[in-house]
């Protein structure tokens, strides 16, 4: 089977590992980014380069976004050398990226306006990691076509791929994700901080508590970086924090209270404010050492 060509947009934290897994499995990847740094790497992992947006998208069957804001998506989209500039129907755009749900549905039905053209928020979970070894979980929303045709491409870049709904639906899943690993990260930072303070061995508690019911993903791989004081990025600390706006905004317009969200959401503030924009998100755990000194 033919592999469709592919055109990619933002390639960075989680986009160059997706871009170096797509090139080996001998995908055709044209690729822009607009730090040249980002593309070099993308360069030397087998992709071809191109000068803007629009570019990327002139041959690509599918063009695929992972952008770090709503703005980001909306420029490269839509911005004077985006990609509705070049593309046309039946080619479709696949957004990976993390963004205002309003806003997703506005871009896609924009979009077809424009082009005819589909559109398939699928936004990720999992990190770098997931993202280099085609084990990410993705939940999706768009038309049953849009997501059929996309579905090869879905296996080759995550373990679970989940379809929503209709356009919109996997930003919805992505903001209860993000919720849920918001005050996550908070109750880690927590539970460290108490094991620490109690004198026992901290870092064994995910070993201890495996198979019970505080066990899980941020217990196994989040809680042991905390434990062993590595802030190197993963995912932005400033990115979670964006997230966390999104959700209580989103929450906040269906009326639908959400008070451990809005105590996650004031750690990370302070966080940023701090100036850990750049650190791991779990350097969270930076605020409950401060505290304790």
């Amino acid at each position: 089977m033919q592999r469709p060509r592919l055109g990619y947009v933002g390639v960075g934290l989680m986009g160059l590992p997706m871009v170096q897994r797509l090139v080996s499995l001998g995908y055709a990847v044209a690729a822009y980014d607009i730090l040249p740094a980002r593309l070099d790497a993308a360069k030397a992992a087998g992709a071809a380069c191109r000068a803007c947006a629009a570019d990327v998208a002139r041959d690509a069957d599918f063009v695929l976004l992972n952008l770090p804001t709503t703005e980001a998506v909306e420029a490269a989209v839509f911005g004077a050398d985006g990609v509705a500039q070049a593309i046309a129907a039946p080619q479709l755009v696949i957004d990976f990226s993390t963004v205002k749900v309003d806003k997703g549905r506005a871009f896609a039905r924009q979009l077809a306006d424009r082009s005819g053209c589909g559109w398939v928020d699928a936004p990720v979970s999992g990190g770098p990691p997931a993202s280099a070894t085609g084990t990410l979980t993705v939940m999706a929303g768009g038309t049953p076509d849009d997501i059929a045709r996309v579905g090869p491409l879905m296996r080759d870049v995550s373990a679970r791929f989940t379809h929503m709904g209709p356009v919109g639906s996997g930003l919805v899943a992505k903001m209860i994700n993000q919720l849920i690993v918001g005050c996550g990260h908070a109750v880690m930072a927590e539970a460290l901080l108490v094991a620490e303070a109690a004198g026992i061995d901290a870092a064994r508690i995910p070993e201890c508590l495996a198979g019970g019911h505080a066990d899980g993903t941020l217990l196994q791989k989040l809680y042991p970086r905390m434990a062993a004081r590595d802030f190197a990025p993963q995912g932005y600390a400033r990115q979670l924090l964006k997230d966390l706006e999104m959700v209580n905004e989103f929450a906040g317009a269906l009326k639908a209270p959400v008070p451990m969200t809005g105590e996650a959401l004031s750690l990370y503030r302070m966080l940023i404010h701090l100036g850990h924009a750049e650190l791991d998100t779990s350097a969270v755990f930076r605020l409950y050492e401060r505290e304790a000194r």
